[in-house]
């Protein structure tokens, strides 16, 4: 079994390494049915037992077909996280593909709702496509724009859905730190959030999350790091030329940066990938880091780069380069 961590003041446990979602509902290219449920297959005979989905990921294609592949799974043995904000509702308008970097008819859209009464909408939905009758972690998904509804009306939905035993776990999850540190640092009178979600954030080259990190170690709110990898530079033992850092062509200056910190992994005996997936656990707050996965080979790559730390040495090493941000 994988290795795991307490998920703030819950009673959770997530694996250090959880499974990303999003690649099997679509994300960028279609895949089969059969090949999304190999891949968590292949997640599960790894030892990972957290896995997190969103009605946003393929227009709720994600949360049913990770559904469909942990359906004769004992449920007290995994965590799944999934998200709201976003209802799915039928298109008037489709086109025959979804415009939001999924690879799926577009049948349904996504309308935001930060309501009371979108959140338990969003999670009864949820819930009719995982087939399940209980969500562990539920993470507002990208208030950004949205600030005072969430914290006004969706978090304390939220919070009432816990006391209740619905969801296990209150949340959020976003790219963005300056709202995550909003969140986690106003006054919380009408909401405590047990766990927050940044993505791309918190990695070897990205550390603009770490003011983040800290206040939520201070409050004792953990934090799932998503996107270790940076939209796939870091995934490569030779940062390629053509690679992309935070979903953009990555520039002369990152990919320099980069180049260093793999040259630098590769002199204390370690590979790039490795110290890209490990990285993140350094921080007392984190509980799991969370990476997207397509293909079984992908799970095996991952689940064999999550198991094994650097030397003290390397990582002194590495942690005296500057970063590209922070």
């Amino acid at each position: 079994m994988m290795n795991t961590r307490k998920l703030g003041g819950t009673g959770l446990e997530v694996t250090e390494l959880g499974f990303g979602a999003a690649p099997i509902g679509n994300l960028y290219r279609a895949i089969s049915d059969e090949q999304a449920i190999a891949t968590v297959d292949a997640a599960w005979a790894g030892g990972i037992r957290y896995f997190d989905t969103a009605p946003h990921y393929g227009l709720g294609l994600s949360e049913r077909r990770l559904g469909l592949a942990l359906a004769d799974r004992p449920r007290d043995e995994y965590v799944i996280s999934t998200k709201v904000g976003r209802l799915l509702v039928p298109n008037p308008d489709p086109t025959g593909a979804d415009s939001e970097g999924f690879d799926h008819a577009d049948d349904l859209t996504r309308v935001r709702d930060y309501s009371a009464a979108g959140v338990r909408r969003s999670l009864e939905q949820s819930l009719e496509r995982l087939g399940l009758d209980r969500i562990d972690i539920a993470l507002v998904h990208d208030p950004e724009d949205h600030l005072q509804q969430a914290a006004e009306e969706a978090l304390p939905a939220l919070c009432e859905l816990r006391e209740q035993g619905v969801i296990g776990a209150v949340g959020l999850g976003m790219n963005f730190v300056d709202p995550l540190h909003w969140f986690v640092t106003r006054e919380q009178s009408a909401y405590s959030l047990d766990v927050i979600l940044v993505a791309g954030r918190w990695t070897l080259l990205d550390r603009t999350a770490g003011r983040l990190l800290d206040a939520c170690a201070e409050r004792g709110v953990s934090v799932l790091s998503a996107a270790p990898f940076n939209t796939g530079l870091l995934a490569h033992r030779e940062p390629p030329t053509d690679g992309y850092f935070n979903y953009e062509p990555v520039t002369a200056d990152v990919l320099a940066t980069a180049r260093r910190f793999a040259a630098t992994a590769e002199e204390y005996g370690s590979r790039l990938p490795q110290a890209a997936m490990r990285f993140p656990l350094r921080h007392p707050a984190v509980a799991a880091v969370v990476a997207g996965m397509q293909s079984p080979a992908e799970v095996t790559a991952n689940v064999e780069l999550i198991a094994d730390d650097l030397s003290g040495r390397a990582w002194q090493a590495l942690e005296a380069l500057p970063p590209q941000l922070s």
